[in-house]
Order: C-alpha cells, then sequence, then structure tokens
C-alpha cells in the first residue's frame, strides 16, 4: 500500500498559475530549492497526472537536459484521460535514458477513485501527483491525497488560479514538516487532520 502525494507549487496570496494557466514564475535559481524538488522527484515509485499536463510534459520532459528531465522520464507514470490510448505521444527515445515511458503510460480512465484506489494498493514508493489545477482539485474533492508538499515562493500574484478555491468548507490540515531556502521559498509539508476525508465543493 502506497501513498499519494500532491506536490504543488504556489504563490504568497495562495494562487498556484496566473490565470492563463502559466507558473513560469516558480522557476528560480536557488540550488537548493532546486535540489530538494528533484529529490521530491526521484523518490515517487510513479506519477500521475491529468490529460493536459501530461501532454505539455510529454512534449517537453524528453528534449531538454535538466535537473527535472531524469526523474520525470525514468519514473513510470499514469494519466488520467478518457480518450484512452490517443493521449500517448508516439515513441520517442530522443536519446535519454527513460524518454519512452512517456509512450508507455498507464491510462487510467476509469473512474477517479477507483483507479487512485488500484494506484495505491500496489507495493512501492509513493505516487507523485502534479497538476494542472482542475486535476489535482479533483484529487482533493475525493479524500485522495494524504500528503501535501507545497512550494511557497516569494512572489504576490494578485489574482490566479487557487489550489482550493473550490472548497465549500475548511479543510483541517496538520502541518507536519516545514523548510525554509536561501532563495525564500519555504517547503511546508501537511497532512490532512481527517485522513480519507472526500472534501465537499462548491458543486456538491
Amino acid at each position: 500500500m502506497r501513498e499519494l502525494i500532491l506536490k504543488m507549487s504556489m504563490s504568497l496570496d495562495g494562487f498556484v498559475s496566473d490565470l492563463s494557466g502559466t507558473n513560469t514564475w516558480m522557476y528560480g535559481s536557488d540550488p537548493e530549492a532546486v535540489a530538494f524538488a528533484v529529490e521530491t522527484t526521484w523518490n515517487a515509485g510513479l506519477h500521475i497526472m491529468g490529460s493536459h499536463s501530461f501532454e505539455i510534459m510529454a512534449s517537453f520532459y524528453p528534449t531538454v537536459d535538466m535537473p527535472f528531465a531524469p526523474p520525470m522520464n525514468q519514473i513510470p507514470k499514469a494519466v488520467f484521460s478518457s480518450r484512452g490510448r490517443a493521449v500517448l505521444p508516439a515513441a520517442t527515445g530522443k536519446g535519454r535514458a527513460g524518454a519512452e515511458s512517456w509512450a508507455e503510460a498507464y491510462v487510467a480512465g476509469g473512474t477517479l477513485a477507483g483507479e487512485v484506489a488500484r494506484l495505491k494498493a500496489e507495493d512501492g514508493k509513493p505516487i507523485l501527483a502534479h497538476g494542472g489545477v482542475a486535476f489535482a482539485r479533483s484529487l482533493i474533492a475525493e479524500g485522495l491525497v494524504d500528503e501535501y508538499i507545497l512550494a511557497v515562493h516569494p512572489i504576490a500574484l494578485g489574482e490566479g488560479l487557487s489550489l482550493f478555491s473550490a472548497l465549500a468548507a475548511p479543510a483541517p490540515l496538520r502541518l507536519v514538516g516545514s523548510r525554509a531556502f536561501p532563495g525564500g521559498m519555504v517547503a511546508q509539508v501537511y497532512r490532512p487532520a481527517q485522513p480519507g476525508r472526500a472534501v465537499p465543493t462548491a458543486a456538491g
């Protein structure tokens, strides 16, 4: 049995992206913060994401040399999509280890709760969930997140997309870890105060 960790970057005023969905502001130059994020990425046994994020990442990571590329390419992935295998890219190695794994990702086409329960039931290292915000909100609403790693960056956006804006009731979290980095980013680790409980959303 393994847990699901949701790792998201956010601004000081609680936004995970601007209104257009871009988040270039999160890519700082603090080597300690980058090393922490890369280590967290390597610590996953499976990466999961929605179809939009998957398609963006599948076209990006096999083509770049950057610290995040090896774990993103080499660790198995699952994409949640109603399109079936059509969401997968054509197999391409691009000369980078593991790049072909994007074309071999598991396509989760069942219910979110059912698919996540099946993936959690497997042995291995934790599942690491990546945004977009809609996919992350769905995981929260279903009570599927066992741990949050929230990387709070030293920037205020004024407006944007919030991870928790769809909540219809408070969702108590318990702080289990915090680490500040020289560049100003603070990694805050939370666990639900009531594990496994679905969070009410504005949609009911």
